[in-house]
């Protein structure tokens, strides 16, 4: 019979880049009574959230909020703007960028997958140069959207989207800019209107620190407006009723109000002042990828983004020996020392594991994660050059962070 009692004692370190572990005040904030959603006090809170996240995504403009998982926002973001046999362009960064288009290709548009060949695409960013140039050869503007991810949780590569908003302009093309921030945002720095961003996709279960199930895509005026002439059939993710009715704070459908309790919380987490706000948030992730990462380096063992440039602050890929299955290491880190790290994905699966360190985190909690993880690499027959744990200790405790960006409790 399964029951729910299979925890060990003691903490589990759930290190894999996301879902993220929930925050004691989220969780006694999603344990409030539910309300009327049709009611005045509900009517408060969808206000208090939209207000929260669009702060979040640093818009102006309305972001929709779903009951759903990000692949749900993905959807919502293709439909909503585009008609049956669009071409779109989209950039193959990692596993997720793959799931995107074959999603568009599912939907009945036609995707074209831009990338570098071989392993090296999953190892670096979005080639900028590479979209300027393809839309430079599409003078009849077929290609209707470009998609890219902002940050690629299967390999740890964050990309520069500005500079794919400049190759956008530089060919004079009419595309939408639409961006899957899904793990990015809340953990690495995201301006969605600075950025030019027409559609930006995220999830509540990353940087948010929340349970999944509440996906958002911010919107431009362009955006908006191309929604309104798109033939893609839509009626759940339907933007125009979703925003109408949330100008009152309410929606067209039964929205999940525990998790916008949680989300209420989430937002006034991440953006007080007295914790360094947004800023705070970003170079806090910032320094402990770079702890992280000095552990792997002392380790002897290669980083799956081979940019240092565009190293990802959410999450660090370690790519373990040829002759090593890095699933039976986690295995061991699993079942000896209470330790989730996160699997590699489709070509890589087998060949890395995935350290995150986003969301609910501090030094010590990434520093037992390191130890689960030397510990296993030992168990497991790699050999070390050193001590990656020495190097994240000598990091953390040279590199002290200001109290004013440690985590609100």
């Amino acid at each position: 019979m399964l029951t729910l009692d299979f925890h060990p004692t003691g903490r589990h370190f759930l290190q894999i880049p996301g879902p993220s572990p929930v925050p004691d005040r989220i969780l006694r904030a999603m344990s409030l009574p539910t309300i009327d959603h049709r009611g005045p006090e509900f009517g408060a809170l969808g206000l208090r959230v939209l207000k929260g996240i669009q702060q979040i995504f640093q818009t102006r403009h309305p972001v929709v909020i779903y009951p759903a998982s990000g692949t749900g926002a993905w959807e919502a973001a293709l439909c909503n703007v585009l008609s049956p046999g669009d071409a779109v362009l989209m950039y193959e960064t990692g596993h997720f960028a793959s799931l995107w288009s074959k999603m568009a290709t599912r939907l009945g548009l036609k995707p074209e997958f831009l990338g570098l060949p071989g392993a090296e695409g999953w190892r670096r960013g979005v080639q900028a140069s590479m979209i300027e140039d393809r839309l430079r050869a599409d003078t009849a503007h077929a290609i209707k959207a470009v998609c890219v991810v902002h940050n690629e949780t299967s390999t740890g590569v964050t990309s520069n989207i500005p500079a794919v908003r400049k190759a956008i302009d530089a060919a004079k093309h009419p595309a939408l800019l639409m961006v899957d921030t899904i793990s990015g945002l809340a953990c690495a720095e995201y301006k969605h209107d600075e950025w030019g961003v027409d559609v930006s996709i995220s999830g509540s279960q990353k940087g948010l620190m929340l349970p999944p199930g509440i996906s958002f895509n911010a919107l431009s005026p362009r955006a908006f407006e191309a929604s309104e002439s798109a033939r893609l059939p839509k009626a759940f993710w339907a933007w125009d009723e979703i925003v109408e009715m949330n100008k009152t704070g309410y929606w067209p459908y039964t929205p999940n109000t525990n998790l916008l309790y949680g989300l209420a919380q989430a937002c006034d987490m991440l953006l007080a002042p007295g914790h360094g706000g947004l800023p705070g948030v970003f170079a806090r992730h910032q320094r402990w990828g770079e702890g992280v990462r000095a552990g792997v380096k002392a380790w002897g063992l290669e980083i799956q983004c081979a940019d240092p440039a565009v190293y990802s602050p959410v999450l660090t890929g370690v790519i373990v020996p040829a002759d090593v299955d890095a699933d039976a290491v986690r295995r061991v880190i699993y079942e000896r020392f209470d330790c989730s790290l996160g699997t590699g994905l489709g070509k890589v699966k087998g060949r890395m594991f995935r350290i995150g360190h986003l969301g609910d985190c501090n030094d010590l909690t990434l520093m037992a994660a390191l130890a689960g993880c030397e510990m296993g690499l030992k168990l497991c027959g790699v050999k070390l050059a050193g001590s990656g744990v020495q190097a994240a200790m000598d990091f953390f405790a040279g590199h002290p962070a200001p109290v004013s960006l440690q985590m609100a409790a």
